[in-house]
């Protein structure tokens, strides 16, 4: 079977590794000649995958796995092609289906009759059928149902333990007919050891995995809800949370400074309208829970002005090298907003990536400052030795890593959300 993967992302590239593990003949194509070249050479692109770098290459040698810039080389001989391409949301928090789109306008005119075509990237419901369908139609000639089949399987795995993932959750599977639907499941049957889930059609699939996203949105809104109002009241929320929580019909997630990453920012707008109040308050809420903590600093040393400020952890969660809609972002610019010098520092980083990204490396690590605040909390910081931090006042502790007794009997003020 010749599989193309068409997007060798963070995701990506696993289910080549995975699905050429399985036998398949697998072509993965990407319009980053780097990322092809590393490949190609017997590289792993993502070294903090756990399994790649023990696969790649000897999956390279044995010609299941290749990859390639070019469409044409990509799609000719495809028996299936599954489409891992970004769908993220512009400045208005609308979809943006750039990446998707080109994929499908340079894919699509070399695909052959019979061909599955997969949708992994997460998208607003209606996509695969309607999106997706009609722009292979426009680009190709080929009819769907009649001239190729096309369904939609959400990604439901996790950096740093993507293939672990694909072997725990349950597959969901949804064509845009009965016939794609088992098309689909048949070959994830063959692909991966986990259960297969078939829906009753691509839109129920599609908004299986928005409800699973957003599910976990609002519950971190509910919690730092709950956070900020225990604040008010002087009580330990976090506490609180744990003891909740040993009722099995609770589940309340942690607070914490803010939401980042590909998912659980993006997808609740694809679920946008009148009708998803909820949605919408739980979103303006993880929002500005970085302006939150930002004032509760300012509380903590009088000020923010003429203050500096050192944020660790630029990614969005710990041991990732991941920070789209990172939560260091939103507490940066609330930071300097305030009056404060700010730096932000993350160990899985080069000082020119973060000013790439518009934010500015500490010039010392240690350095003097009057504040740290953990974004996230990455394993190379749980040495840190706070006494070394010449001036250091407060320590704003957004991801509840620190001991607040700990951190108090050095002298130096502790400020937790929801604590």
């Amino acid at each position: 079977m010749n599989v193309t993967i068409a997007g060798l992302g963070k995701i990506g590239v696993p289910l080549a590794v995975q699905f050429a593990s399985k036998g398949a003949t697998v072509t993965g194509y990407d319009i980053n000649a780097a990322r092809v070249a590393e490949i190609s050479g017997k590289h792993n692109p993502l070294p903090s995958e756990p399994g790649l770098a023990e696969l790649i290459p000897g999956l390279v040698v044995s010609g299941h796995l290749r990859a390639t810039t070019d469409p044409r080389d990509a799609a000719a001989a495809a028996d299936v092609v599954v489409l891992i391409v970004p769908v993220d949301i512009d400045a208005t928090q609308q979809p943006d289906f750039t990446l998707l789109d080109a994929a499908i306008a340079a894919l699509a005119p070399h695909l052959k009759r019979g061909v599955l075509l997969i949708v992994e990237t997460t998208v607003p419901v209606g996509t695969t059928r309607y999106r997706v369908g009609a722009k292979i139609l426009e680009a190709s000639g080929l009819v769907p149902t009649t001239d190729f089949t096309l369904a939609f399987s959400p990604e439901r795995v996790s950096s740093g333990r993507v293939l672990r993932d694909l072997r725990t959750y349950p597959k969901i599977v949804g064509g845009i007919d009965p016939h794609s639907t088992a098309m689909a499941a048949d070959f994830y049957r063959q692909m991966l050891d986990a259960e297969i889930t078939v829906v009753r059609d691509a839109e129920t699939a599609e908004f299986s995995k928005l409800a699973e996203t957003t599910y976990r949105d609002v519950n971190i809104a509910l919690a730092n809800e709950f956070a900020r109002i225990a604040g008010r009241l002087g009580v330990d929320a976090l506490q609180a949370i744990d003891a909740a929580n040993s009722q099995p019909y609770s589940h309340i997630h942690a607070p914490g400074v803010g939401v980042g990453g590909h998912c659980i920012p993006v997808y609740p707008y694809f679920l946008a309208g009148d009708d998803a109040e909820l949605i919408a308050t739980a979103r303006r809420i993880n929002d500005g829970m970085a302006h939150y903590a930002a004032g509760r600093l300012a509380q903590a040393l009088g000020s923010l002005e003429g203050t500096t400020v050192v944020v660790l952890g630029l990614a969005y969660r710990p041991g990732v090298k991941e920070s789209r809609h990172s939560s260091a972002f939103g507490l940066a610019s609330a930071l300097i907003a305030g009056g404060a010098t700010v730096y932000v520092h993350d160990p899985l980083y080069t000082g020119a990536e973060i000013r790439a990204l518009g934010l500015e490396p500490p010039p010392a690590f240690p350095l003097r400052a009057d504040a740290l605040v953990v974004q996230a909390w990455h394993e190379q910081y749980q040495a840190l030795d706070f006494a070394k931090w010449p001036g250091l006042r407060a320590i704003l502790d957004g991801r509840a890593a620190l001991d607040p007794a700990a951190v108090a009997a050095m002298g130096i003020t502790y400020v937790g959300i929801g604590r």
